[in-house]
C-alpha cells in the first residue's frame, strides 16, 4: 500500500513538472507581440527572432536607475560588440503611459545608438515574465532565448559578453 501512495504522489509530482515546462518552453522564444518604437510606430516583437543575429533584449525604465547604469555600460561597449559578435541590443523600455512621453528626450540625452522600443501596455512584460527591470535576455541567432538575468551590478556586461563568446563559439 505504501509503495502504491508513493508511486502516485511520484506521478502526480511529474504531471505538475510537466505542466511548468510547457510554460517553460512558452517563453523559449520571442513573442509576436506589437510593440512602438520611439516614433510610436508599431513594431511586431517576433521580427527580432530567427534572423541570424545574435540579439540582446534589456527592459528598463526610466525611473530605474540600475537600468540606466546598465544601458549606459553596455552603449560603452556596444559598438565593439556588433564588430566582434554581429549582435544587435534591443532596449524596452516598460515605462506606462504616464512615464512614456519622457522616453524618447531620455534617449535622446543619452546618445544610445541601440534601438529602443516601449512597451506601454506592458504585453511583452507579460509574455516574457518579466517581473522587474532590469531583465535582459540573450537570444541566439535561431531566435531562442538563452539566458536571463534580472537586476544589474556593475561589470555584469562583461559576464553577459561571456555568454556571447559561448554562443560565437557553437
Amino acid at each position: 500500500m505504501q509503495k502504491l501512495l508513493t508511486l502516485s504522489l511520484l506521478l502526480c509530482f511529474s504531471a505538475f513538472a510537466n505542466a511548468g515546462d510547457s510554460d517553460t518552453a512558452k517563453f523559449n522564444t520571442l513573442p509576436s507581440i506589437s510593440v512602438k518604437d520611439l516614433n510610436g510606430q508599431p513594431v511586431n516583437f517576433a521580427q527580432f527572432a530567427n534572423n541570424g543575429q545574435i540579439t540582446i533584449v534589456s527592459f528598463w525604465a526610466t525611473w530605474c536607475k540600475p537600468c540606466i547604469v546598465e544601458l549606459i555600460n553596455m552603449d560603452n561597449v556596444y559598438e565593439e560588440w556588433q564588430k566582434k559578435y554581429n549582435l544587435r541590443l534591443i532596449a524596452v523600455s516598460l515605462d506606462d503611459s504616464r512615464t512614456a512621453p519622457k522616453v524618447k528626450p531620455f534617449v535622446t540625452s543619452k546618445n544610445w545608438t541601440y534601438e529602443e522600443l516601449i512597451d506601454v501596455n506592458g504585453d511583452l512584460r507579460r509574455a516574457l515574465n518579466v517581473t522587474n527591470p532590469p531583465t535582459t535576455f540573450l537570444i541566439d541567432k535561431k531566435g531562442n532565448i538563452v539566458f536571463t538575468h534580472t537586476g544589474y551590478l556593475e561589470g555584469d556586461e562583461f559576464e553577459l559578453e561571456k555568454k556571447i563568446v559561448e554562443l560565437v563559439g557553437k
